[in-house]
């Protein structure tokens, strides 16, 4: 296994969409961006004029940056109009990793980014002011980039009538970090996240915990390069793996090496897109049903498979909460299901700021629902598993704790990974900071077989 450097090719975990969008075999929730603190600044989402303006910056990486961020201010998100902007472009391989830094760094630093640049700005700054701002705060606060590099080039982004404002505002940021450390107003501002969620993990993990995790998923994410070739964060592919043993000891595989599969020895990955752990099953199980309510997320799916020559695998859209298939039909069963996202924020910078606190329970909620859907298609002797990839209380223990007290005494917990997954609950919690990865949460429940 191969760690490198993530890139913006799509999204590999399961975060709630805006609008009430749906996927992964369920009603998505719908979380919004408004409910979070944003550093002070509005986002004038209706100025946004799309390929007009992408056009005209997208010939230099920072100019490209500031096109992606004035549509991320727009509701756009980073992981997908990056990679678009990307695409069209000419830029070296250089530069295109400058440009995504500057983009992921500047939506990840964004309230610490406002708050400097209010201390010398006064009244709103119109998008694609705001845009080129935030891109040189973060290269003079956190990227240390020479100030004569960063502020001229951010200011001859901008239309005349704003540069002398930002040429001062940008200058005065640089003389007030090189002075020394930065005094913040507070942790949040600091680590730059919503208020909520800092108190929400802090009372969850304890402070220390909390800010250690919240610091880490400041930093640049790193996935890592299966032997098969599929790129994932190492914490998913942790959990996989995990899920993977489960299966071995319980489904098993079939004589051979062959594909088919036979009642009860399937696996059935409920909510599968993009593919990550579905295709890592498939080479543990005869077949591998991967479940999405979204048809094109379930195509995402497929070109995944048939890129590995995967021949056992089998996309399917369906709903999770009323999956279309008979009791005891897989030998496991996987609901990696939708959450907060909270685990994830690395590699989602701009889930930051959509998340609202109200949806944590309603996506426990959603994730309850889903697994009471899940139990009854597990065959005697299977085994079912429950991830996620947040930090949450309410979504990890809170939902596992459900999950073992319903079905016990007719299951068995499994035992949990060991380190650097930590106990937590009837399953096991994996920090950012224990081992650089996302944070997740997995729990397992084998079925009694019949008669035991």
């Amino acid at each position: 296994m191969r760690e490198i450097a993530a890139q913006p090719t799509g999204p590999e975990r399961k975060i709630p969409q805006r609008g009430g969008s749906q996927r992964g075999g369920s009603q998505r929730g719908g979380s919004q961006r408004g409910g979070s603190q944003r550093g002070g600044s509005q986002r004038g989402g209706s100025q946004y004029r799309g390929a007009e303006l992408d056009v005209r910056l997208a010939g230099t990486a920072r100019g490209l940056a500031v096109a992606a961020l004035v549509a991320v201010d727009a509701g756009e998100r980073a992981n997908e109009i990056l990679p678009r902007l990307l695409a069209a472009s000419s830029l070296d391989e250089r530069d295109r990793s400058f440009a995504t830094e500057l983009v992921y760094g500047a939506v990840r630093m964004q309230r610490a980014c406002d708050w400097l640049i209010a201390r010398f700005a006064r009244g709103e700054l119109e998008p694609i002011v705001r845009a080129a701002a935030r891109t040189g705060c973060y290269q003079l606060a956190f990227m240390r980039v020479p100030p004569y590099a960063a502020v001229s080039e951010a200011v001859d982004l901008c239309p005349r009538r704003a540069r002398p404002l930002l040429n001062a505002v940008l200058r005065r940021v640089g003389e007030l970090v090189a002075a020394g450390p930065v005094q913040w107003p507070d942790a949040g501002t600091r680590l730059s996240y919503p208020d909520w969620v800092l108190r929400r993990l802090s009372a969850d993990l304890g402070r220390e915990r909390a800010l250690a995790a919240l610091a880490k998923m400041d930093e640049a994410a790193v996935v890592s390069k299966r032997d098969d070739g599929y790129v994932q964060d190492p914490g998913s592919q942790a959990v996989g793996e995990q899920v993977a043993r489960w299966a071995d000891e319980r489904v098993g595989t079939a004589p051979g090496g062959a594909t088919g599969c036979g009642r009860g020895r399937s696996v059935f990955d409920m909510c599968a897109a993009p593919g990550g752990k579905a295709t890592l099953l498939a080479a543990h199980a005869p077949f591998v049903v991967a479940g999405d309510l979204s048809a094109a997320r379930s195509r995402v799916v497929a070109a995944n498979a048939a890129r590995l020559g995967l021949s056992n695998l089998g996309p399917v859209v369906a709903d999770g909460a009323a999956p279309p298939f008979r009791p005891g039909s897989f030998g496991a069963v996987l609901v990696d299901a939708p959450c907060s996202g909270l685990g994830v924020l690395r590699r989602r910078p701009d889930a930051r700021w959509r998340v609202r606190p109200e949806d944590v329970a309603r996506l426990a909620g959603l994730q309850r629902r889903l697994l009471a859907a899940a139990v009854p298609l597990v065959a005697p002797g299977g085994l079912i598993a429950y991830s996620v990839c947040t930090l949450t209380k309410e979504e990890t223990s809170g939902v596992g704790q459900w999950l073992a007290a319903r079905l016990v005494p007719g299951w068995e917990i499994l035992p949990p990974p060991g380190p650097p997954w930590e106990p937590l609950g009837p399953g096991a919690l994996l920090l950012p900071q224990s081992a650089g990865t996302d944070g997740m949460y997995l729990i397992g429940l084998r079925r009694r077989p019949s008669g035991a």
